[in-house]
């Protein structure tokens, strides 16, 4: 099918008028056969010159097509081997496209690392790039930043979102099911990411869509009712994921931040992604928001039984932890960062009084997050990552993860919130 993209734009009764960088979807079998049927349309008729991005392995799953298809193509084919969206990536794309002359189009064939590299490159050098997912495990494929870890920071690059997307299912569904699951993980993570948006518009006011929170919650329902079919490889499946997935990035040039798909979860992640504070782990970052979902859940379902009771008490004020920050973040540059990111104090927007007399309609928003059995079930069912030890870490990090992470991002989340609570930390714990 092709994705209506007018669907997403235009004004909305939020107060806001949407808008969308990419031009067109398409999410069907046998979508990478209408390559050229799109590149002989406008805007596409402008470009000539093609470079493909892709490894080894996305070379053999869609990039051997996709050549034949465009002819003159160049393929810059990379060793998937310790292949990552850091410096080191960077310079291996830079070196092979400063061999070519006159590239005005780059071709993203893979998954996460593959689309960071291109986006990246593509914004370096004022070109657009088509986007060709080779598996449903990321919702970053439209997005307008590249997730890179430079030198060992963790940080959100600005970059382009493609023009064009061509999501092949019969490819997607032929994908490791490792990816597939990393895929279901980052897709769940929006549960959080939703509660913590409307907690966040409940206590400040902050600015929200309701028709995007609908659509994201869509996704998710059509997304449960997906997993079995997803075990037995069915097609119609792996398009409900990969729709909720490109939905997830539209939702975020929609509303012109990642907030719609990114909260504690994502928080939690970015910190164990962060390789100067950890040897840096294997797993695929969907994998990872997947266990700080897990976390988040039963952190704010704990919290919820609190203030069902209401017995407790809330700070007047909550100070940025300086002193937590600097114990964990040992790394001066770094450290410097996360302090400078947390100037002015987000908490301080937040009324305690206010807290307090929304406690029920906080409460009712945790609610509607899965319980953590719940959620782990359901990734465990598609052979999924669920706990801290999948990742390699022991239980003791749950703790450190729950007070340091809020402070990865700039942003205001019910973990951070939490911090005015006098149970605090007996639900993180």
């Amino acid at each position: 099918m092709r994705i209506d993209m007018k669907e997403f734009t235009g004004e909305c009764t939020c107060g806001k008028e949407h808008r969308l960088k990419v031009k067109d979807m398409i999410l069907e079998q046998g979508a990478l056969q209408r390559i050229p049927e799109f590149l002989q349309k406008d805007p596409y008729t402008q470009y000539r010159n093609f470079a493909m991005v892709c490894d080894d392995h996305t070379y053999e799953a869609a990039g051997k097509e996709v050549e034949r298809l465009i002819r003159g193509i160049k393929v810059i084919k990379l060793n998937p081997e310790n292949l990552h969206a850091n410096e080191i990536g960077v310079q291996k794309v830079r070196k092979a496209l400063e061999q070519m002359e006159g590239i005005d189009c780059l071709i993203a064939v893979g998954s996460g690392t593959i689309h960071d590299l291109t986006r990246y490159h593509a914004y370096e050098d004022q070109i657009p790039f088509i986007s060709v997912p080779t598996a449903a495990s990321v919702d970053g494929y439209v997005s307008t930043v590249a997730a890179m870890s430079w030198y060992g920071f963790k940080k959100s690059m600005i970059a382009v979102s493609p023009i064009l997307v061509v999501a092949d299912s019969r490819v997607i569904a032929h994908a490791p099911m490792r990816l597939t699951a990393s895929g279901v993980g980052d897709l769940l993570g929006k549960y959080t990411a939703l509660a913590d948006w409307k907690i966040t518009h409940l206590l400040n006011g902050e600015s929200i869509c309701s028709r995007i929170c609908s659509m994201e919650y869509e996704a998710l329902d059509n997304l449960k009712k997906s997993l079995e079919g997803l075990i037995r490889g069915e097609i119609a499946a792996y398009e409900k994921l990969m729709y909720g997935l490109l939905l997830s990035g539209l939702a975020m040039q929609m509303t012109g931040n990642s907030r719609p798909a990114s909260g504690s979860e994502h928080h939690m992640a970015h910190f164990w992604e962060m390789a100067v504070i950890n040897e840096e782990i294997s797993a695929y970052h969907g994998e990872k928001v997947g266990v700080g979902l897990v976390l988040a859940s039963d952190i704010y379902h704990k919290a919820a039984d609190y203030l069902r009771k209401g017995k407790f008490e809330i700070k007047e004020s909550v100070d940025v932890e300086t002193a937590l920050i600097e114990r964990i973040f040992t790394n001066k540059e770094l450290c410097e960062n996360i302090k400078k990111t947390n100037d002015p104090n987000l908490l301080d927007t937040i009324d305690p009084a206010v807290l307090k007399q929304k406690t029920k309609e906080i409460t009712a928003v945790i609610e509607e997050i899965p319980k953590p059995e719940e959620i782990e079930e359901m990734l465990r069912k598609v052979n999924g990552t669920a706990g801290l030890q999948d990742l390699g870490f022991d239980l003791s990090m749950r703790e450190k993860t729950a007070k340091i992470a809020p402070y990865i991002r700039d942003r205001i989340t019910f973990l951070r919130i939490l911090k005015f609570y006098d149970f605090y930390d007996k639900v993180i714990r």
